[in-house]
C-alpha cells in the first residue's frame, strides 16, 4: 500500500544483529522471542535477521504468529510458549511448531495431533518455579507429566521455567533457577532426558549468566531496550519512530491548546502539529508530559494527543512545515527513548512499543 503519511517506524536490522551477537552466551543458543509481532519491530524481517546473526530459536506466543512465520518461508525451530489453544492443534503440529505443555489434558491433546498428521512430536515441558502464571505446578511433579509424555509417543525435548523478576530480584530468581535444576534432575532420574534446559529471559541473560543453561530466550533486549533497570548496556536501540512537521503557527499568550484547552501558553509561542495520535499508539496519557525532538531539541506535547495529530510547543525557535520530527530515537544530541514515554505513564518501555499501532508503517533497514 502506497504511504502518504510521514509517521514511520523505522527498523534497523543491523542493531538486531549486534544484540544478538551481544546476547549469545558462549556455549549456549538463543532463542529470539519475535511475539507479539517482534514488540512492534516486524516478526518476518526480526526474526530472519536474529537466525543470520546466530540465533537458532524463535519463540512466540501464539499458534497464529508461528504458522505466520512459516508462511514467510522460515524454517527454523518455534517454540510456542504457551499450550496450544484447543482446536489449533492439528494446525499447529502440521506447521512444525514446537508446543510447550504443563497439563495432562496439553499433552494428551498434542499426542493426538501428532497422530493424526503422522508426525513424531518434540515437546518442551514448562514448569511453574515461581512466577505462577503458566506452567506445572508444583515442581515435584515434573517426572509424572515427563511420563506421560513419553509413554504418549512423544519426545521431551526441552525442560523450562519463566522468571518472575530476574531485573531486580536476585534471591527469588536464583530460587526458581534451583527449583527448575531440581526437577530436571528428578526427571533425569527416571531415565528420561530432555536434551534442552533454559530459564533466562533478557533480564536473566544479562545478570545470571548461571541461567544460561543449554538455551536462553532474549526477547526485549534483541531491540536494544532495557530489560531493567540499566540493563541495555551495550545493546543498541532498533526502533526509531519519526513524523514530520504538518502545520505551523504563531500564537499570542493566553491561548490554549486542543481539547479540553489543558495547555495554557504563558508566553507568544510557535506551536507545531504533528500527525501523529492516540490511534497510532502514541498514548493519550502523554499529553501536556512527553516531549519530541524537532530541530535538535526536546519540545513539550501541548495540551490533549488527539486520535490523529498532537501539537507541541516550539517556543520562539523557526519551525517549518515538512521538518523531521523524532518520537522514539534520536535526533542531534538529544535521544527520547521508549523508557522515557513510559515513565511519564507508569508503564514499561515493552508496552510503548509494542502499542505502536498497525496503521504506522515499518520500514526496514540494514
Amino acid at each position: 500500500m502506497r504511504r502518504f503519511r510521514p509517521t514511520v517506524v523505522e527498523v534497523d536490522l543491523d542493531a538486531v544483529r549486534h544484540n544478538v551477537r551481544a546476547l549469545t552466551p558462549s556455549g549456549s543458543q538463543l532463542m529470539a522471542v519475535v511475539k507479539s509481532d517482534a514488540y512492534g519491530h516486524g516478526a518476518v524481517p526480526v526474526a530472519r535477521t536474529a537466525l543470520g546473526a546466530g540465533a537458532t530459536w524463535l519463540g512466540v506466543a501464539l499458534v497464529e504468529e508461528g504458522i505466520e512465520l512459516r508462511d514467510a518461508g522460515i524454517d527454523a525451530p518455534i517454540l510456542v510458549l504457551s499450550e496450544f489453544p484447543r482446536g489449533s492443534e492439528k494446525d499447529a503440529v502440521a506447521s512444525g511448531l514446537t508446543p510447550t505443555v504443563y497439563s495432562e489434558a496439553g499433552v494428551d491433546a498434542v499426542a493426538e495431533a501428532a497422530k493424526a498428521v503422522g508426525r513424531s512430536n518434540a515437546v518442551h515441558l514448562k514448569v511453574d518455579t515461581g512466577m505462577h502464571r503458566v506452567g506445572l505446578w508444583p515442581p515435584e511433579a515434573a517426572p509424572e507429566l515427563a511420563r506421560r509424555i513419553v509413554d504418549a509417543d512423544l519426545i521431551l525435548e526441552g525442560l523450562w521455567t519463566h522468571f518472575a523478576s530476574a531485573e531486580t530480584d536476585d534471591h527469588l530468581t536464583r530460587e526458581q533457577l534451583g527449583r527448575l535444576l531440581t526437577a530436571a534432575a528428578a526427571v533425569r532420574a527416571t531415565g528420561i532426558e530432555p536434551t534442552l534446559l533454559h530459564a533466562a529471559n533478557s533480564a536473566g541473560t544479562i545478570r545470571f549468566p548461571e541461567s544460561h543453561l543449554d538455551l536462553v530466550r532474549v526477547g526485549v533486549a534483541l531491540f536494544g531496550l532495557a530489560a531493567g533497570p540499566g540493563l541495555d548496556a551495550g545493546l543498541r536501540p532498533a526502533l526509531t519512530w519519526r513524523s514530520a512537521v504538518s502545520m505551523v503557527k504563531r500564537l499570542p499568550a493566553g491561548e490554549r491548546i486542543s481539547y479540553g484547552q489543558t495547555y495554557e501558553l504563558e508566553h507568544d509561542a510557535t506551536m507545531a502539529t504533528v500527525p501523529v495520535g492516540y490511534e497510532d499508539g502514541f498514548s493519550r496519557l502523554l499529553s501536556n508530559r512527553a516531549e519530541v525532538l524537532i530541530g535538535g531539541a526536546r519540545r513539550r506535547v501541548a495540551g490533549a494527543v488527539t486520535m490523529d495529530q498532537t501539537v507541541v510547543d516550539c517556543g520562539d525557535d523557526d519551525v517549518a512545515v515538512g521538518d523531521d520530527v523524532v518520537l522514539i530515537g534520536a535526533q542531534g544530541n538529544e535521544r527520547i527513548t521508549a523508557e522515557e514515554l513510559a515513565g511519564h505513564i507508569g508503564t514499561i518501555g515493552y508496552e510503548i512499543v509494542c502499542a505502536i499501532s498497525k496503521r504506522v508503517p515499518r520500514e526496514h533497514r540494514g
